[in-house]
């Protein structure tokens, strides 16, 4: 019965309100999933050392490569879910969960394999420090372990989404997150296990997110409980997933790549750059998780109405969605501009560091140009609702292309303040490539309203 209750129909009702109930859960997961990489940042970074913030700054990059790229899978897979869900057909819904389980998984495993295999030649390759290559090999691995965590989680989080329920993946990762940092300062700050213990802390916080998801799920929602012949792997099924989720996993992994090349455009900077570009990139995640959330919002929304053919409710949508996404960027450009000194202090505790110095120049400049990824994810928000995953591929390695081009340009110049130029210069690339195919959509849209009216 509370499932019942839960369950988020999209495709009627006050469009504005949708996305906002929908996205301010979806906002409030994501920053406690992000407290799992600030926690092991902040702690490490004032408890072990600047070496030691480096270290985990220059894992952390490959670590979310591979982390997004299986969040991608999830999230393509969540689009064929909402349609599904949209249409009513509550069967293939089911069919759709079972046959991305199985396929994730098995891809899961090999992925976990090939990634410890290949971890020391990783960190080699974009130019890490001799003196923190050990450590940042140490934490990787752990990671790595826990990939099959990740997975499971998500996949669970992204079938609850789909069908509109937000709030119940953000409790887990609420209990997940006050876990991991009581583990970290156990771990860390008490048993002196340095950057290996916050990467056991992680790895055992994600563990009970995902059991926590997964028995919710099967208790709970009896559209997700399945017989042993519901377990399946079907096989058309898997080609349309595969189809959308290896476009959006290769659009999350397109982004962190570009990120590691920008890591080998920083770490000729020195051990200080290193450690200040660690700190900036855990706030610049904090300050986009709220855009990427109520692009998700978008997605949904979109896509149920698009499974109903509720087409009159796309375009507002997607307006709407806009709306609050220069709203938010309106409350975070005051915010991480004036709190740019008190930000950095978090991270170092020495108020004279060149880090914190490097830091908050950094930050008051990104405040704002964070309106321009702002609108980025809108458009990709919509692309994706309307099942067009290639231009959101396209339009962001367009953008990391650019971004890696400027950061090599411009870091030996401008040094940290240097990748923030490259971000901006990114983006108005981005922009440049994305905004002539969403006028051209929004047209199309407009005339199959208008035929749908007649």
């Amino acid at each position: 019965m509370v499932t019942l209750i839960l369950i988020t129909d999209m495709t009627k009702g006050n469009i504005s309100k949708h996305l906002v109930r929908f996205a301010v859960p979806l906002i409030l997961g994501n920053f406690f999933q992000l407290t799992y990489n600030a926690a092991d940042s902040i702690i490490v970074g004032r408890f072990v050392g600047t070496k030691a913030l480096a270290a985990v700054g220059i894992a952390n990059p490959i670590m979310n490569i591979v982390m997004f790229f299986i969040m991608g899978i999830c999230m393509g897979a969540s689009v064929l879910m909402s349609q599904y869900f949209g249409e009513g057909n509550i069967k293939k819904l089911k069919r759709e969960v079972s046959t991305t389980m199985i396929g994730g998984l098995i891809f899961t495993v090999i992925l976990i394999i090939v990634c410890i295999i290949m971890t020391k030649p990783m960190l080699e390759l974009i130019r890490t420090p001799k003196e923190i290559l050990p450590e940042a090999s140490n934490y990787l691995r752990i990671i790595f372990l826990g990939l099959i965590f990740t997975f499971l989680y998500n996949v669970y989080a992204s079938t609850l989404r789909s069908i509109g329920d937000s709030k119940i993946p953000l409790i887990f990762l609420m209990i997940s997150s006050v876990l991991n940092v009581v583990m970290d300062i156990i771990f860390v700050v008490y048993l002196k296990w340095g950057v290996s213990g916050a990467a056991i802390a992680t790895v055992t916080a994600e563990m009970v997110s995902s059991v926590l998801c997964i028995s919710y799920a099967y208790m709970k929602v009896p559209m997700l409980r399945f017989s042993r012949k519901e377990i399946v792997l079907d096989r058309i099924l898997l080609r349309t997933t595969i189809s959308y989720s290896w476009v959006t996993a290769m659009q999350q992994t397109c982004l962190y790549v570009g990120k590691v090349l920008i890591q080998g455009a920083v770490n000729p900077l020195g051990i200080e750059a290193i450690a200040t570009f660690n700190a900036v990139n855990r706030v610049d995640d904090f300050a986009f998780t709220p855009q990427q959330s109520i692009s998700s919002g978008m997605t949904t929304f979109l896509a149920q109405n698009r499974g109903a053919k509720k087409f009159d409710r796309l375009k507002k949508g997607f307006w709407s969605g806009m709306k609050i996404e220069t709203l938010y960027w309106c409350i975070i450009v005051g915010i991480v501009f004036f709190g740019a000194p008190h930000i950095m202090h978090l991270f170092v505790s020495d108020k004279n560091s060149k880090v914190v110095e490097l830091g908050v120049k950094y930050l008051e400049m990104m405040a704002f140009f964070y309106f321009l990824p702002g609108c980025t994810n809108g458009i990709q928000g919509y692309f994706r609702g309307m099942g067009d995953l290639k231009i959101t591929l396209r339009s962001t390695f367009v953008q990391i292309v650019g971004r890696v081009i400027f950061a090599y340009l411009l870091a030996p110049k401008f040094g940290v303040v240097g990748i923030a130029l490259s971000c901006l210069g990114g983006w108005i690339v981005m922009l440049a490539y994305e905004v002539p195919f969403c006028v051209k959509e929004l047209k199309k849209t407009k005339g199959i309203n208008s035929e749908s009216i007649v």
